[in-house]
């Protein structure tokens, strides 16, 4: 994924109207319908611990982040999505559980960086998808993150480009709200090294805002908490100037000592607060897989993005 340190400072002006939507109800709260964090038994981690146990990194592997509450992405890799997501969500309801997921399907996606590009092939083709997406969950609850990096990444965009992106947005926020009902939503707003809080609000509202719980922050990063939250703020502050009071969640799986400055797969990050509540935004959420590779690139050289990578994901315990 395309994590740019280039702040943009000017908004960015789009040759489409900038909707208001109404801040409409609050969905159903599906913290409160669940008993704590759904952990899945076939995440990564847990895989490569289970195939592995005699590997000496295995069993810290799997106490330290396999048996942690993660996100599941979502993806053209996902096969029927409609199953994919069904499944997932049914196992998490079975136990009682909270699931927290990643849609990441957008046409175009990863313009900018490339490392995790691909997608749905039209605009038409997303909005399908996105649509069984959400009628997949239907009345159970979940937390559902809406693509990562989507509204970063306009700098290598043509104008019709990020026109369609918008919309595409703009009608899954609407998709989780009619057919999801006790679904958090939230759309990805980058991280603090990215686009100015002025500029990230313009484009959340452009997105459909309105529609969505509210947006998620330093996704597959490692920008510190308190960085996030004092761009998250302002980010909220912007927000209020188009009717919208929204919260937002935060990445903290790899964040336990920061950024050193690179997106891709730096070396010495630590992982950062397991997935709780609260802790200075409304939720504190693991949404990258701890040692799941950002791409060729870093000390993931010669890996693929979403590959787990049991040394780095060891590295990433103790932070070195």
């Amino acid at each position: 994924m395309k994590r740019s340190l280039l702040t943009v400072s000017a908004a960015l002006t789009l040759a489409i109207p900038a909707i208001v939507f109404a801040s409409s109800a609050a969905h159903a709260d599906p913290i409160s319908q669940t008993s704590g964090f759904y952990v899945n038994p076939n995440s990564s981690p847990a895989s490569w611990a289970a195939a592995n146990p005699g590997d000496g990194r295995a069993a810290a592997i799997r106490s330290e982040i396999a048996q942690k509450p993660m996100a599941s992405w979502f993806g053209n890799w996902s096969g029927d999505i409609g199953s994919a997501v069904g499944s997932y969500v049914g196992a998490a309801d079975a136990a009682d559980k909270l699931p927290l997921l990643v849609a990441y399907n957008i046409p175009g996606r990863d313009a900018c960086g490339g490392h995790s590009g691909g997608g749905a092939g039209s605009v038409a083709a997303y909005d399908s998808w996105i649509s069984a997406f959400a009628s997949a969950i239907g009345n159970r609850p979940a937390v559902v993150v809406l693509e990562p990096d989507s509204l970063g990444d306009f700098s290598c965009m043509s104008q019709a480009q990020i026109n369609d992106r918008v919309g595409m947005l703009s009608r899954a926020a609407g998709q989780f709200r009619s057919k999801a009902p006790n679904t958090w939503a939230y759309l990805d707003a980058g991280n603090p090294g990215w686009v100015a809080a002025q500029t990230m609000a313009e484009r959340l509202n452009m997105a459909g805002i309105g529609n969505a719980h509210g947006f998620s922050l330093n996704v597959s990063n490692y920008f510190t908490t308190g960085e996030n939250t004092n761009y998250g703020n302002n980010v909220a502050a912007s927000l209020r100037n188009y009717g919208h009071n929204k919260p937002f969640v935060i990445d903290t799986s790899r964040n336990g000592k920061g950024s050193n400055g690179e997106w891709c797969n730096p070396a010495g990050r630590k992982i950062g607060t397991p997935t709780q509540t609260g802790g200075g935004a409304e939720m504190l959420l693991w949404l990258k897989t701890p040692g799941e590779s950002d791409g060729n690139c870093g000390v993931g050289g010669g890996s693929s993005a979403g590959q787990f990578l049991p040394e780095v994901a060891y590295k990433m315990i103790y932070g070195y």
